[in-house]
């Protein structure tokens, strides 16, 4: 894929930056300063003090600066020619196509033709931008983002129990304070190494407690006496929580007053928890009765009503990624809730978000159902209010579209007596689908049934690479604007360097676009201006981002504050660290229990395939690796996919450590090298999903879905393995 070289930046031309970093939902605060003689990169990276990391940064944090100047960085926009490759272009160029073609494109099958794909990675303006140019200029449906892979069964289950969305509903640094935190489906070790600072003191006191089917870097800070290690078999996280439920339900545990003063639904639950007896769940989840009961108590004696500190219950993943991702999540809080944890200092639920703006993203119109402010596009009011703010009529804005999942299975698809033709055209806007989607062969067929593909990206990603038309967009240092944490505090990205060559901010492009599509709709181009009318499009939701400005976060900052926790609703509150104190966001202020069961994955161990695969993060890498990948400390480390499996497990099917090995599922096949490893059950194997080609993960995975949340099972499918030398024969 043809690029222009990217040159190092000159010295003189960056400017010192108090800024964070372009990972995950962490965002850990660090300066950036012109580079200083033999660093790697147009900047000098340093951490800062700042709540949720510290003073601490990553390896990919202290790196992040090398991706600046990386050889392959698009710099001019790129053209597929009637030779079938990519070739540089001007602007006027690059977008009078995809002007032409979606003009065709729309006249001959309308406007649900067009769909568009965004990112968690995207800053608040350019994602509410991204909501607004679809609904507005393109007037599609058609539009989700790959949050849909992260956070979506968490929302639903925490919109429907707790009626509010905020990944975590107080601040990270709550947890030092309590004496247990539960992690559930996350490797925090691995994936947000700075936040593990805060489970310490919690770990002084034999409190925390991981559950993972591998001892990971995290499961294993539970050594030694300071917490306990679930193990258990891949897809039935459900039936832990049930059964932890039923233990403290059945020993008396529970906090009656909180129950009754704050909940509905508990009858239900107490019902159907009933028959999850310690032993029973055993059998199905293959931790021990002893061990479930154990952490049920532990739990217990650190809530308020048994005496404790405080204790915490946290969702990743691990456990969301499911076919049963919304009910996982939902037992979670009701454990919770009979503890009497939620809307208690020192205690509580929260999800820990991925993705750098995985919270902002999906609260201002990148969802297939949601408006900014977090509100739902289905609400007459809502529509009335964005719409105002956008200068259009209510019933000119779509409704809902299709999920991640469902858009892209749908795409090129012809008309059928059962369902509508799929969309003709995609926009991609800081995703890399290619690799990151469940059943990737799936998607790369959709890809190539589309009339356009256009991609905006800063490197060729494999998804770019596939791309009618490639936009040259901004990185992290080289824009400004606003990210929102996984606490739901606000925080600036501000700018120390120019973009290379002709690089343009999303904001600029989809302007461009809109003008050159006859939009009778404004589109600002200068991040404040377009965080302004973001604030008054939020104003009166959920995520009320009303009484915030850039001025206003850079005030905070300037003067040592604590920051800004949504919802702000005017410019003289200070925010909303903890929202559930007094009341929970339902009708009727209570908290509600729902009754879930469990259920098998929908792609279980059978003969053919009788191994589970599990996959996850490592931590050089981060998501697709797109960005990873192209740093070179990076990649030393980890170049390449492996597949840990367990040396029992390895012995009985043959396999030599470091030999490489191929994997079946009843989607696709993958190659990898393996890894033994004594830290994960002799059943299952774990590939980390970075990769790309051969070694993509995501070519096995199901895109079974979640029916309420759209979240797509990742997390476990059914694999067969064997020595990749017998050409993958049983």
């Amino acid at each position: 894929m043809p690029t222009t070289t990217a040159q190092v930046t000159p010295v003189t031309d960056v400017t010192s930056a108090a800024t964070h970093c372009p990972y995950c939902a962490l965002q850990c605060a660090m300066v950036l300063d012109p580079a200083d003689p033999g660093t790697t990169g147009p900047v000098s990276v340093q951490p800062r003090q700042f709540p949720t990391n510290a003073g601490g940064l990553c390896q990919k944090g202290w790196t992040s600066g090398e991706l600046l100047h990386t050889p392959d960085r698009i710099t001019a926009p790129l053209l597929r020619g009637p030779d079938g490759q990519l070739h540089p272009a001007s602007w006027d160029e690059a977008l009078d196509a995809i002007v032409v073609r979606l003009a065709q494109l729309q006249a001959e099958s309308g406007p649900e033709t067009v769909a568009v794909f965004g990112g968690g990675g995207l800053t608040n303006e350019k994602a509410y931008t991204l909501g607004k140019f679809a609904r507005t200029v393109l007037r599609t449906p058609n539009i989700d983002y790959n949050g849909r892979f992260c956070m979506s069964s968490a929302a639903a289950a925490t919109n429907r129990a707790l009626g509010l969305d905020r990944g975590l509903p107080f601040p990270l640094t709550d947890l030092a304070g309590a004496d247990a935190v539960m992690l559930l489906g996350s490797n925090l070790a691995e994936t947000m190494p700075p936040s593990v600072q805060h489970l310490a003191p919690v770990r002084s006191r034999g409190g925390l407690v991981v559950m993972d089917p591998r001892r990971s870097r995290t499961a294993a800070l539970t050594e030694n006496g300071q917490g306990a290690h679930l193990q258990p078999v891949p897809g039935t996280d459900l039936a832990v929580l049930l059964a932890l439920t039923h233990i403290v339900i059945a020993e008396n545990l529970v906090d009656s007053v909180y129950l009754d003063e704050r909940t509905s639904g508990f009858e239900a639950v107490r019902r159907s928890v009933a028959a999850w007896w310690p032993e029973r769940a055993e059998t199905v989840c293959g931790v021990p009765a002893a061990q479930l009961r154990r952490v049920a108590r532990l739990l217990a004696a650190a809530s308020p009503a048994g005496g404790g500190r405080g204790a915490y219950l946290l969702t990743g993943r691990g456990v969301e990624q499911s076919s049963q991702g919304t009910a996982t999540v939902t037992a979670t809080i009701n454990l919770a809730l009979v503890l009497g944890l939620p809307g208690r200092i020192g205690s509580g639920y929260g999800a820990i978000t991925g993705q750098g703006n995985g919270q902002g993203g999906r609260e201002h119109g990148q969802k297939a159902d949601q408006l900014p402010g977090y509100r739902s596009i289905t609400d007459p009011a809502a529509r009335a209010h964005v719409a105002a703010v956008w200068g259009v009529a209510p019933e000119t804005i779509p409704g809902p579209g299709r999920p991640a999942v469902e858009l892209l299975s749908s795409l090129g698809r012809p008309a059928t007596a059962d369902r509508p033709a799929g969309p003709r055209a995609l926009f991609v806007h800081g995703a890399n689908v290619l690799v990151s989607a469940p059943n990737a062969g799936r998607v790369a067929d959709a890809l190539d049934r589309l009339d356009l593909l256009v991609v905006c990206d800063f490197v060729p990603s494999e998804t770019a690479s596939r791309a009618d038309v490639v936009l040259p967009v901004t990185q992290w240092a080289e824009e400004e604007g606003t990210m929102t944490s996984l606490e739901g505090r606000v925080i600036r990205r501000r700018q120390a360097l120019p973009a290379p060559g002709q690089a343009r901010s999303e904001l600029w492009i989809l302007a461009e676009l809109g003008r050159r599509l006859g939009a009778q709709v404004e589109f600002a181009v200068e991040p404040s201006d377009v965080f302004d009318e973001l604030a008054r499009a939020s104003a009166g939701g959920v995520a009320d981002y009303a009484g915030l400005s850039h001025a206003r976060l850079d005030d905070d900052e300037a003067a040592s504050g604590p920051g800004f926790y949504w919802p702000v609703p005017a410019a003289d509150h200070l925010g909303t660290p903890r929202p559930f104190q007094d009341r929970f966001a339902t009708p009727d202020g209570r908290a509600r229990m729902v009754a879930v069961n469990h259920h098998a994955p929908a792609d279980d161990v059978r003969p053919g395939a009788p191994i589970y695969l599990v996959t996850g993060r490592v931590l050089q890498h981060y998501q697709s690796g797109a960005q990873t990948r192209r740093v070179a400390d990076l990649n030393r480390v980890v170049p390449e996919p492996v597949v840990e499996l367990h040396p029992l497990l390895a012995s009985r099917l043959g396999i030599e450590d470091g030999e490489e090995v191929r994997l079946r599922s009843a989607r696709g096949e993958a190659v990898a090298r393996a890894r033994w490893s004594d830290e994960i059950r002799p059943d299952t194997v774990f590939m980390p999903f970075h990769f790309a080609g051969t070694g993509s993960v995501n070519l096995l995975t199901s895109d079974a879905t979640d029916p309420i949340s759209g979240m797509p099972e990742f997390k476990v499918c059914a694999v067969d393995l064997s020595p990749a030398t017998d050409g993958g024969q049983p």
